[in-house]
């Protein structure tokens, strides 16, 4: 039975095309053309009776069907095995059945060819895996008929499954840039956080969004801006962990790194290299030469632990308020947040200004070590003064707070 299941669906599809209802007219037209561009089927017929064999090789041209004529049953199913045939024509019962008795992810088109033209014998070829059955001595034009609508219906297989192939790559690949789509994210985060908490690993997110896009745009011309678009997401890839780290665009120009088994810290400085990336080369767009910089914001977990409700959406919100930090700060910069949920979720709260301490971030069952003449502290990074920044870091805020205070979602030029 597993033989006649794609053979059904494909029967209705043809239904419904013959249909032709208004409102389908469109994909219709667009599935004639994909049929009409398609080379012919590859067919394989095999047969024992050399005297059948050569009548269909006449009604088999090249126009019709890419042919290949084999007659020991053994080698057609070793040939099926390395090439697939979405058409097969053959005088053989027990050939049908093996063939159908296989495991193969698909199942091509059979045509038996009967000795006789009765119901027994269609009743019997049916029974045994085929989905079409003619008689040998049927008239030449129900012989070309029947080949034809073989040929319709491995013709319309093929242009579904390359229509299945180019929407599941679309509906998880940003067609500009390459990278992960907005709706690859908005599935896929949320199982990056599950996986975390499920082991207790650190997990970080960063938002970046390109300065001044707009602006290119308007000055450029938007060709310009969509070459910007794609080496953006070049830039961001190469600094990233290759089959760990991903990267997905999901707006105009704001993108989201997820960072597994990344700290705060970790993330932090991913973002750091990123902007450096992103600014220090000029976009060559043409023959011009175009700086670009991006702003960047941080949202990183040290241990993501279990229970915690709406978690990815929390991280997205904090990253977000970090991005629009960094953009309100003057842009090209990171802005980072620290996000410890070892403490109650419900007492949030700010992390004073303290000089701050060596980078070294504790073990997560390990409590935070305190100095004996100070008062024990969050296990945030606390925010630094402008004295006691790096000339590195004053391009880049580390805010400290545990969350946010509040959210805002602006268009960001």
């Amino acid at each position: 039975m597993a033989g006649f299941g794609h053979t059904t669906v494909i029967r209705r599809v043809l239904e419904r095309r013959a249909e032709k209802a208004p409102t389908e007219e469109g994909t219709t037209a667009t599935v004639a053309v994909m049929v009409r561009v398609l080379p012919p089927p590859k067919a394989l017929l095999v047969f024992s009776d050399a005297m059948l064999r050569e009548h269909i090789e006449r009604h088999v041209t090249p126009d019709v069907l890419d042919a290949e004529y084999l007659s020991d049953e053994n080698e057609a199913l070793q040939r099926l095995s390395t090439e697939f045939s979405p058409v097969v024509l053959t005088d053989s019962l027990e050939f049908i059945r093996r063939l159908r008795s296989r495991a193969t992810a698909r199942a091509p088109f059979v045509v038996y060819v009967a000795e006789l033209d009765e119901a027994g014998e269609r009743e019997t070829g049916l029974s045994a895996g085929a989905d079409e059955c003619v008689g040998r001595r049927t008239t030449d034009r129900e012989l070309v008929a029947r080949i034809a609508s073989a040929r319709r219906i491995a013709e319309l297989e093929s242009a579904l499954r390359i229509t299945l192939e180019e929407n599941r790559q679309l509906s998880a690949t940003d067609e500009l840039t390459r990278t992960a789509s907005r709706r690859f994210f908005g599935k896929h985060f949320p199982r990056e956080v599950e996986r975390a908490a499920r082991y207790g690993r650190a997990l970080s997110l960063i938002l970046c969004d390109i300065d001044h896009f707009k602006r290119i745009n308007d000055t450029h011309g938007h060709p310009a801006g969509d070459e910007v678009l794609r080496h953006f997401g070049e830039r961001l890839k190469l600094g990233l962990r290759h089959g760990v780290d991903w990267v997905a665009r999901i707006g105009g120009e704001e993108f989201a790194i997820v960072t597994p088994e990344s700290g705060y810290e970790a993330a932090l400085e991913v973002a750091r290299k990123l902007r450096m990336v992103v600014a220090q080369t000029s976009f060559k767009i043409g023959n011009r030469s175009l700086p670009v910089t991006a702003s960047f914001g941080v949202c990183g977990i040290d241990r993501v632990p279990a229970g915690e409700r709406r978690l990815a959406e929390r991280m997205l919100k904090i990253a977000d308020e970090a991005l629009y930090r960094s953009k309100g700060s003057g842009r090209d910069r990171v802005t980072a947040t620290h996000l410890n949920l070892r403490s109650s979720p419900l007492a949030p709260r700010a992390e004073p200004a303290q000089p701050a301490p060596p980078r070294a971030v504790p073990a997560p069952s390990a409590p935070v070590p305190s100095a004996p003449a100070r008062p024990a502290r969050a296990p945030s990074t606390p925010v630094r003064t402008a004295a006691q920044r790096s000339p590195d870091d004053e391009r880049e805020d580390d805010v400290a707070q545990r969350e946010p205070t509040r959210v805002m979602r602006v268009r960001r030029s």
